[in-house]
């Protein structure tokens, strides 16, 4: 019972701490919707790893450090400011001035390889009424295929993984929040308790990310519209700007 005190008031805070709109959630969830379940795994991977690091770095009392060192924090700032900004136009554009395809996703890893849908179109069954015919097949082949290995398949992961690692290394707040606050937090449990306190808000980490991630795939049926498309993007356009604009006047 003891010890389920501070693992329990570890995870409380922790989840207090993530459980809010920011530009990791929102970064991840489109993940969640249109990439593989390999890439998603890799991006919770990121985000409960580093935030596992943050954590032990501030109980550990490297978040005194980073308060000595206050211009460190500036130039992340802006640098964080300029990603953020340059994401966010990127959004309101894609919002504004959709491409013509509601979702695009090798979707399940069932076997069965899935295209993209044009907007407007619907979702069409190979063989079903109004689908392009793509000819006769040769005799003892299937006409679904295990999905072949495509060479964009490591670029979106290399780029979903650098973009998730920006959105959280290059955010001054995570240092603030994570390192310093709930580092902090940790070293008020006491000697004996602060391990498990810590061990608690870990695990509110991968419970959150992780059920963002894998249980945002449940909406992909919802994304199949190109207006659900453009009402996330519009959503996503003004997190990053506001965090942006934030970032540039320090807020």
């Amino acid at each position: 019972m003891t010890v389920l005190l501070p693992v329990l008031s570890g995870l409380g805070t922790g989840l207090a701490l993530i459980v809010a709109i920011g530009v990791q959630n929102t970064y991840l969830l489109r993940l969640a919707v249109t990439a593989r379940v390999q890439v998603v795994a890799a991006a919770v991977l990121v985000c409960a790893v580093s935030d596992a690091l943050l954590i032990l770095a501030g109980v550990l009392g490297v978040g005194a450090v980073v308060e000595r060192f206050p211009a460190a924090l500036v130039v992340i700032r802006y640098v964080g400011a300029a990603f953020l900004l340059t994401y966010g136009v990127l959004a309101a554009r894609r919002a504004l001035r959709p491409s013509g395809e509601a979702i695009r996703v090798a979707a399940e890893d069932d076997g069965v390889a899935v295209v993209g849908v044009a907007a407007g179109a619907g979702v069409r069954d190979a063989g079903a009424p109004g689908a392009p015919h793509a000819g006769p097949q040769p005799a003892g082949r299937s006409r679904t295929e295990p999905p072949r290995r495509s060479s964009r398949t490591a670029p979106a992961m290399r780029t979903a993984v650098l973009t998730m690692l920006v959105f959280t290394w290059a955010n001054p707040h995570v240092y603030l929040d994570t390192l310093v606050f709930l580092g902090s937090v940790a070293n008020q449990q006491g000697v004996d308790d602060r391990w498990w306190w810590t061990i608690g808000a870990v695990a509110a980490s991968c419970l959150w990310f992780g059920a963002l991630g894998f249980g945002g795939r449940l909406l992909r049926p919802l994304f199949a519209r190109p207006a659900t498309w453009r009402v996330f993007d519009g959503c996503v356009a003004v997190v990053m700007l506001v965090f942006g604009v934030l970032l540039v006047v320090g807020a």
